[in-house]
């Protein structure tokens, strides 16, 4: 199983490669099980400080395992508790990704479609291929993207993401930046560097302020206004507090490299 997703660390940077090129790096059984047991190891990995999540051969990732969703109807409940295990299961991947401590920057070469564009939106950040699409199109056989949907709206304004869901159809790299479900284009020779570089620049702070930061984004995103404000000031008052905040503070104000521990 952990073929089907393979890791390469580059200093405090893991590269997690979906390794399915013969089906699209669909998510099947075994690659939503893959990425999910890697995910679960870099959560107990502070020394990590973040991810860069590829796709191997022609596609980034193609969606659901279409083949596999097929033989669940097989079951006496034409394939009811599968598919809903299905599901749960593909959300709790996603999932990790929202809660894992580590920034998660989803390098896109190719296409991302269905649950693969879902992927793409629940990474924090994604860096695209010119030339890559995106898409929602299960509306096209029949199966509105409902799961996908939620974190797509969740990036993007809801009459672009309306649309895609409706339509099923692509977008390109540039409209797809342009609408916010990527952070920027780049050309496909480029577009390692791209994400190594943007991976080494948020390696480069201070880990722990990144960790309690990414949490509190997506916690307030959640909340009303005058809710959200109230929790964002309690955690810059606790970030304000730890000694390696202070120490950069005070380098910042006396123009030196901050004192921080090796790995902080």
């Amino acid at each position: 199983m952990d073929e089907l997703v393979l890791r390469a660390d580059e200093g405090p940077i893991a590269i997690l490669t979906m390794n399915r090129p013969e089906a699209l790096n669909a998510l099947s059984d075994g690659m939503l099980a893959a990425l999910s047991a890697a995910f679960t190891r870099l959560a107990g990995e502070p020394a990590v400080k973040a991810v860069i999540l590829r796709g191997a051969g022609k596609a980034f990732c193609a969606g659901h395992d279409l083949k596999e969703m097929q033989a669940g109807r097989q079951a006496a409940d034409k394939g009811q508790a599968y598919f809903a295990d299905l599901f749960r299961r593909c959300a709790g991947v996603m999932l990790q990704i929202v809660k894992l401590p580590q920034p998660v920057i989803a390098e896109v070469h190719s296409v991302a479609v269905a649950a693969g564009c879902q992927l793409v939106a629940s990474c924090d950040l994604a860096v695209a291929a010119e030339g890559a699409r995106f898409g929602v199109n299960g509306v096209n056989i029949g199966l509105f993207c409902s799961t996908p949907m939620v974190a797509l709206s969740r990036v993007v304004g809801r009459k672009q993401a309306f649309e895609m869901l409706t339509t099923g159809a692509l977008i390109d790299a540039e409209k797809a930046e342009r609408i916010g479900l990527v952070n920027r284009v780049v050309p496909k020779e480029a577009l390692r560097d791209e994400s190594l570089w943007l991976a080494e620049t948020i390696a480069g702070k201070l880990g722990a302020a990144v960790k309690i930061g990414k949490r509190a984004f997506y916690e307030q995103a959640e909340m009303g206004l005058e809710a959200a404000y109230d929790h964002t000031a309690a955690v810059m008052v606790e970030n304000m507090l730890w000694r390696d905040t202070e120490e950069g503070i005070a380098a910042f104000i006396e123009k030196r490299a901050p004192d921080w521990p090796p790995g902080a």
